[in-house]
């Protein structure tokens, strides 16, 4: 395995370990401290601003490698480390758009499945399968997903309501977009949930173009 300042010197552009240690100093100096790492976290390069590299593709568009990746990513979060048995696979995915965020290495880091209306409700599109990896939580990464995924929703599928099943814990995240709660709070698989609804938007949606990725 590589020694771990040849992948933090990669990921953050500086050609040397002498380049990186001044990187260092800089990001402690800039208080990085008060994010809730330290430069002994190897995750901690993530808690720097990201360039993400952004994707949004039907399911044919899918490499069998981004294929793989987003079906590793929601494995890892949603069944192991929520320990969660569940049939993850639902005959959804070949019907929907998915939005696949990249950090610089080229890893998948965040990703979304976009439903179009009468597929997993009938009349209101949904988003679903929202996951970061572990590494970028807390950095703003979900918010950029779900802010590009309710513009891809829109252009997508118009200008309709947004429905989700969200996990009861993410309720506060997902009412700072605009959802609010529409329903009773549920058990899926051992897990509260909750339905949320976010109102179709009073104006008209301006088409966004929607990027590739690969």
């Amino acid at each position: 395995m590589a020694p771990l300042y040849l992948h933090l010197s990669k990921a953050l552009g500086v050609k040397s370990p002498v380049d990186l240690l001044a990187f260092a100093v800089t990001a402690r100096s800039a208080n990085t401290h008060s994010l809730g790492v330290g430069l002994h976290d190897a995750g901690f390069i993530y808690k720097m601003r990201m360039t993400l590299a952004k994707a949004c593709k039907d399911f044919d568009a899918l490499t069998p490698q981004e294929l793989y990746a987003l079906l590793r990513l929601r494995s890892e979060v949603f069944v192991v480390e929520q320990n969660c048995i569940f049939q993850d696979l639902d005959n959804k995915d070949q019907k929907c758009h998915h939005v696949l965020l990249y950090d610089a290495a080229g890893a998948l880091v965040a990703y979304a499945r976009l439903v179009p209306p009468g597929v997993s409700y009938p009349s209101e599109m949904s988003i679903g399968r929202i996951i970061t990896r572990m590494q970028v939580r807390g950095t703003g990464v979900g918010k950029q997903l779900l802010d590009m995924a309710i513009d891809a929703c829109h252009d997508l599928y118009g200008n309709g309501p947004i429905k989700i099943g969200a996990q009861l814990y993410a309720r506060k995240f997902y009412e700072s977009f605009g959802f609010v709660q529409s329903g009773e709070v549920y058990d899926e698989d051992g897990i509260d949930h909750i339905e949320m609804t976010k109102p179709a938007p009073a104006s008209s949606h301006t088409a966004i173009n929607l990027p590739s990725h690969g």
